[in-house]
């Protein structure tokens, strides 16, 4: 048979198998109608299963797996559809719904933002990029700016929560897992970092380096190649070289910004010291009150599922039904129980999308918790 031919023959499949997904999400339809009218649950677990049992034995052995993909998916949209249609209130539609009517067509300009470190640091650079003309208050740790967010002191506060070179920021997330706070804005800034110390001090005089943990983590290579030389830890990369001015001495450098060092009048001993010049690190922009503005087009989410095989899969499948882009899946886990771990998901996606929201609402009635964390745009 010539391929033309077989071609034909498949056209002609597709055309009942059309009809027939038409049909059946239709049923779909009228299966959520009678859910809603009798306060059932989407999910039916034990009837599903007992359809992928059939059909994969149908199947036989060299189709058999293709048959339990095809059905697991066909479950999916089916349930997708189901949610869309589905009126039994949730925490997470309320919580849209009044994140939207607390935004505003445009993300503000202005406002007391909380920023962890001095002048020069990576997290003034990203406030003043997020809110370019807001009134910076500076704070010595993550925890403090959480502190000022939550007691009204700033209306927002801007976070490191991520590096490209060296993974999240662990202390970020677990603030996020602990309080009560909303994601409104983000932003990415390319860093880079220099070996800063007092003019005149030489490379092989360095005795001692400062700067942040994160820092230090992206010039690992440079830092390890380094004899005799004592890496010290401080909170914020812009601190370091201020700490580093004011010692004056020639045998301490920093590992900071090029804007650090006209700020704090140091000069570069050395300019190649990341481990990648591909080097972001994202910030986030939380407040205390949720709320959705204009343009918003990525959702983050805490979750976690049942500890259980495929439970994961079951969350994910969900996403890939609806052909959402996933850019973050980071566990963490659950303090005072052993092996437990919660997710913190980011999705592309809307929250104005109606398929979205239904999404979002059958992650609330199938995950064993559920925190939404915002809707915002990425500047």
């Amino acid at each position: 048979m010539e391929l033309s031919e077989i071609r034909t023959k498949i056209d002609q499949v597709d055309d009942q198998l059309l009809k027939l997904f038409l049909e059946r999400m239709a049923l779909a339809d009228e299966v959520a109608a009678y859910k809603n009218a009798h306060n059932q649950p989407i999910l039916n677990k034990e009837r599903e299963r007992a359809v992928l049992a059939k059909v994969t034995e149908q199947a036989g052995d060299t189709w058999e797996r293709y048959a339990y993909h095809l059905y697991s998916t066909l479950f999916e949209l089916s349930r997708s559809r189901q949610a869309e249609l589905f009126s039994a209130p949730t925490k997470v539609a309320a919580q849209v719904k009044a994140s939207l009517a607390a935004g505003t067509s445009l993300f503000p300009q202005k406002g007391l933002v909380a920023c962890q470190g001095v002048e020069g640091s990576n997290s003034q650079v990203a406030c003043d990029r997020i809110l370019p003309r807001g009134n910076i208050v500076y704070v010595k740790t993550f925890d403090a700016v959480v502190s000022a967010v939550e007691s009204g002191l700033c209306k927002f506060g801007v976070l490191p929560i991520e590096n490209s070179s060296n993974g999240s920021v662990r202390a970020v997330y677990e603030l996020l897992q602990d309080h009560n706070l909303s994601i409104v804005r983000t932003t990415r800034l390319c860093i880079r970092h220099e070996l800063l110390a007092i003019p005149g001090a030489r490379m092989d005089q360095i005795t001692e380096v400062y700067s942040h943990q994160q820092a230090i983590g992206q010039c690992s290579k440079f830092l390890n190649s380094l004899n005799g030389v004592h890496v010290v830890p401080c909170a914020n990369t812009a601190m370091a070289a201020k700490l580093v001015a004011e010692r004056k001495d020639p045998h301490v450098a920093a590992l900071s910004s090029h804007p650090c060092a006209e700020l704090y009048g140091l000069e570069c001993i050395n300019d190649s010291v990341q481990d990648s010049d591909n080097n972001y690190t994202r910030f986030i922009c939380i407040t205390k009150d949720p709320v959705i503005y204009a343009g918003a087009n990525r959702i983050s989410l805490i979750i976690a599922c049942d500890n259980k095989p495929g439970a994961l899969y079951e969350i994910l499948s969900k996403l890939a039904a609806l052909g959402i882009n996933m850019t973050k899946l980071e566990s963490c886990p659950v303090t005072g129980r052993n092996f437990e771990f919660i997710f913190f998901l980011e999705i592309e996606a809307s929250v104005e999308d109606p398929s979205v929201m239904a999404m979002l609402e059958e992650l609330e009635r199938c995950c064993a918790s559920f925190n939404f964390l915002g809707g915002y745009a990425e500047v």
